[in-house]
């Protein structure tokens, strides 16, 4: 972790993945460093599907500081980490790294990004609320634990695959009340809905009963683009309250700054999209 630079080098940090051209991170903290006054770089870094080791290390080799890591890295990034944080050892998955003494340190900021955009940012508590989880991949992952930490009522996880839904309730049986069924076999209504798979990337939508949705259900989906996905279209049709994955990728994105340079910054600006500066 570093905030001062005694030379006008500033400090390297990067995002890795493949594709990585959409990313926004880079006008992200260039936004953070400005408003913090932090004297760094940050670049977007394409890695090959077969060399991420490599990349890695060779930014490491080249005074690389800290980076960013999204699909399809984070698994291989957790692998390489010398030490892990309590909640990227919960995730099991890494977007976070920096470098110190040799050695890799990892993080997982996308579950406290999710809480904090859904609680501080949306509104809406989590403490004794009913939960859905859709999804048991490493998006869901991610979320169980700092979803548990709020202490809801209900968090129950519907996905295709229950083999990967039990594995997840064994893993986090010990932290709280979670619980597993099929798609259909949901029993509505929830107050909170959070969609962590894949099927927006797809124009699809997971397979939610309508009974699951109120009015004054959040359905809050963890994929952003410039039109609500379809996810969110059907819960509006339901009269739901919906929200994309905006929010949440600028809060692990703050939390991920806060990690390397021991400040925080302020995302309330950044929260509305028209705000993040141009490249």
């Amino acid at each position: 972790m570093s905030t001062t630079n005694s030379t006008n080098v500033p400090d390297q940090y990067a995002v890795f993945g493949n594709p990585i051209a959409h990313s926004k991170s880079p006008l992200l903290h260039k936004a953070f460093a400005k408003q913090c006054g932090q004297h760094l770089s940050y670049g977007a870094i394409l890695a090959p599907f077969d060399q991420f080791e490599a990349t890695l290390k060779t930014f490491i080799e080249h005074g690389g500081r800290g980076a960013n890591v999204t699909l399809p890295f984070k698994l291989e990034a957790y692998s390489l980490c010398s030490i892990l944080t309590p909640r990227a050892q919960a995730a099991g998955a890494v977007n976070t790294l920096w470098f110190e003494h040799g050695q890799i340190f990892g993080d997982n900021t996308d579950g406290c990004g999710l809480i904090r955009d859904i609680v501080n940012n949306a509104g809406f508590a989590l403490k004794d609320k009913r939960v859905l989880l859709c999804g048991a991949g490493g998006a869901a992952r991610g979320a169980v634990l700092p979803l548990l930490e709020c202490q809801p009522a209900e968090l129950i996880i519907a996905n295709r695959s229950m083999d990967k839904a039990q594995e997840l309730l064994i893993e986090f049986q010990n932290h709280g009340t979670l619980t597993a069924v099929p798609f259909e076999q949901l029993q509505g209504p929830f107050d909170i809905i959070i969609n962590a798979t894949s099927a927006s990337i797809s124009a699809q939508r997971p397979a939610i009963p309508d009974s699951a949705i109120k009015t004054d259900t959040l359905a809050y989906d963890m994929m952003y683009a410039a039109q609500p996905t379809p996810f969110m279209q059907h819960a509006a049709q339901l009269g739901a309250i919906t929200r994309d994955g905006w929010g949440m990728l600028v809060e692990q994105a703050a939390e991920a700054f806060f990690m390397w340079r021991g400040v925080r910054p302020v995302t309330k600006e950044l929260l509305i999209r028209e705000n993040l500066p141009a490249g």
